[in-house]
């Protein structure tokens, strides 16, 4: 399955124009450009023309996780002295506690309470070495749930962020039309391209659909800090397929139909619930998949996806379905067409050579 090369990081980097960091979404989502490889061809195209460029019988499988609004925002009183702090949960711990990332983070020591609105508060239980910290809430379960909901807003991703606050429209431009299981703190992007009217059109074309799990974490946004990718620790993401699926999976690729993940996070819990006979199985647990240029696939055919960061694990996810020169070609060539890059920005469709 694997035999991965002791490759540099950075073969994965690429210089991106400022101006091509989508901060928003095109309306409607399926308006959305999308940059088709397949054949050794790359041909300039839109969401839209999905219907025409899949098979009959082609079976897209997508990511129904949910994005929780985990931003919050709050205050640290200590010796009557207040401090605003940001805190964005990353990863929830057990009933009561999550992991979180908070701004300023060196502002706050352990033993610390944060009040977020009226009614919530968390007190800092431990600070980790990678900068995040563990907050232990005064409410727990279902009512910890509720009141994060009432408060929260969108986590947009850092590239977003850093140019714009969240606002009421990312709370539907954030959310995949299948998000349907609480438990993500980032969107599966690859399927914010698709709406109604794209799935409409799918069904007529004889396209079939299916969702599998996988809750995203906040490691999706991690930078690769380590020389080569042999090096780097991959995070860790938690989800679940149900028999019915799986054997929908593989009565599709045993009747000659491709499966096309929408999404790595798809892919990445696709491939891991497949053994290496290709038929793939009812699963429900974690996953720290890491996939790079070696990995050898087991089971999807072809990927929807965005254009990802310089340097990222998803960047060499697409390198080892691609080629790792074939990828360079490729995102030369959506920048000098103007494609938008990242969550927001515009798709593509990968089928390897």
């Amino acid at each position: 399955m694997m035999d991965r090369p002791d490759l540099p990081v950075a073969a994965f980097d690429f210089d991106l124009p400022e101006d091509l960091i989508a901060l928003r979404p095109v309306r409607p989502r399926r308006a959305a450009r999308m940059l088709h490889a397949e054949g050794g061809t790359l041909t300039d195209r839109t969401m839209a023309d999905l219907p025409d460029v899949l098979r009959p019988g082609d079976l897209l499988v997508f990511n129904d996780t949910r994005v929780l609004p985990v931003q919050l925002s709050g205050s640290r009183i200590r010796d009557g002295n207040s401090v605003a702090i940001d805190a964005t949960l990353i990863e929830r711990l057990d009933a009561g506690r999550w992991r979180a990332f908070a701004k300023p983070g060196r502002r706050l020591k352990i033993g610390d309470t944060v009040t977020f609105g009226e009614a919530l508060s968390a007190e800092v239980q431990s600070k980790r070495e990678d900068g995040t910290l563990d907050l232990a809430f005064d409410k727990d379960g279902a009512g910890l749930d509720t009141e994060i909901a009432m408060i929260g807003v969108m986590p947009l991703p850092p590239y977003i962020a850093q140019r714009r606050p969240a606002d009421s429209r990312d709370e539907e431009d954030y959310q995949t039309l299948f998000a349907e299981r609480d438990g993500a703190v980032a969107a599966p992007t690859a399927a914010l391209h698709f709406d109604a009217d794209l799935l409409a059109g799918l069904r007529e074309a004889g396209i079939l659909t299916a969702t599998v799990t996988l809750h995203v974490g906040a490691g999706t946004f991690l930078p690769v800090k380590a020389e080569t990718i042999r090096d780097h620790r991959m995070h860790s993401e938690t989800g679940e397929i149900d028999a019915e699926t799986a054997d929908r999976i593989n009565t599709v690729k045993a009747a000659g139909g491709r499966i096309v993940s929408v999404g790595t996070t798809s892919l990445r819990v696709l491939e891991t619930a497949t053994d290496d006979d290709g038929c793939i199985r009812a699963w429900r647990g974690s996953t720290d998949i890491f996939i790079t240029p070696g990995y050898r696939f087991r089971l999807i055919d072809g990927l929807v996806t965005n254009f990802h960061l310089p340097r990222s694990t998803l960047l060499m996810l697409v390198s080892a379905l691609m080629g790792v020169e074939e990828i360079r070609t490729l995102y030369l060539h959506a920048i000098s067409k103007g494609y938008r890059f990242y969550s927001y920005g515009d798709g593509s469709l990968l089928f390897s050579s």
